[in-house]
């Protein structure tokens, strides 16, 4: 089976991809650099260059394609907006899968999009899941809730340098999972056959709010927050101003979805049917609580050992001679 995922550079793709390329699939990757997707060419995979916003490279990666996984979205710093990649982009990119015969596609979607129709990503998310219901191909969405990943740099380093954490409002509850975890359910979904043609929510164990989150860093870190709270209206009159410059487009979009994280609704979801559909182990899913555990233990250990060195290097350095009893001499 040869796979073709989309968005393998990205902090979910990359997973995806070794996790296939671990179980002996043979993995493709559309990718629009080259030099920034190496470390999926030394893994194994074969790297065919393409983008989404041009659907005429789409044809050619596709061919002898047995399955889609589509982990790709726009980022708050690209050129193109989320319209372009996460609606246009994904409607060629089903189009062209359907059009090669492709066997299964794997869409990642978001948890509760139905529910906030004002959110640009939520709601092109909520589409596309119906326009891949619609289109014929062999589908499973994943909806999920938040990576594990993006709160490093959102709490633990903050919490370690010293800065401001910022808090929303009211934050939701968020079952948070490891893009690791997350990978294991979109390769398991090939091999499963009453995985065909529904939607399951992917989410961690349970629900962190930014407080206990910010909470569990202080204590492994062994150092006191500094948390700065943004109200929730001013960040809604940046996104409106935002929105007169084109530059801005991306990261409006991006901070309506505040709205979802700072409404007070927990984004996540049961998960015991779903654990035995996949035929996958809870026990093996790696908690938030492990997961900050680890980063912090290698963080702790790496400073203790750039302290040791420092200290054994002032230890070492020889003694100047003073300049007056140079010349004395």
């Amino acid at each position: 089976m040869t796979l073709l995922i989309v968005g393998a550079t990205g902090t979910l793709g990359r997973q995806v991809a070794r996790r296939a390329l671990d179980e002996g699939y043979k993995v493709r990757c559309l990718v629009r650099s080259a030099k920034k997707a190496a470390f999926l060419k030394e893994w194994g995979a074969e790297l065919v260059p393409g983008s989404l916003s041009y659907p005429e490279t789409l044809k050619s990666a596709l061919e002898g394609v047995t399955a889609v996984i589509d982990a790709a979205t726009s980022r708050p710093t690209d050129s193109l907006s989320i319209k372009q990649v996460d609606w246009e982009g994904k409607v060629s990119l089903i189009q062209a899968s359907r059009a090669a015969g492709v066997e299964r596609f794997i869409f990642f979607s978001i948890l509760d999009a139905d529910k906030y129709p004002e959110v640009p990503l939520m709601e092109i998310k909520r589409c596309t899941e119906l326009f891949l219901a619609e289109s014929g191909l062999n589908y499973t969405i994943l909806r999920l809730a938040g990576f594990m990943q993006g709160l490093i740099g959102q709490y633990g380093i903050p919490v370690l340098e010293g800065q401001p954490v910022w808090v929303t409002g009211e934050s939701s509850p968020i079952a948070y999972m490891d893009t690791q975890d997350i990978a294991k359910f979109a390769i398991r979904a090939l091999k499963v056959p009453e995985t065909e043609k529904k939607a399951f929510p992917v989410v961690g164990t349970r629900a962190w709010s930014a407080e206990e989150i910010i909470s569990l860093c202080e204590r492994l870190a062994g150092k006191e927050a500094r948390i700065t709270r943004m109200p929730i209206n001013l960040l809604r009159t940046m996104r409106r101003a935002l929105r007169f410059f084109q530059w801005g487009w991306n990261v409006a979009d991006r901070l309506a979805f505040t709205e979802v994280l700072a409404s007070g609704k927990p984004l996540t979801a049961p998960m015991d049917e779903v654990y035995t559909t996949f035929g996958l182990d809870r026990n093996e899913t790696t908690t938030l609580e492990t997961y900050l555990q680890e980063y912090f233990s290698r963080i702790m250990k790496k400073l203790k050992e750039l302290d040791y060195e420092q200290t054994n290097t002032k230890k070492q350095k020889p003694k100047k001679t003073p300049f007056k009893k140079l010349n004395s001499q």
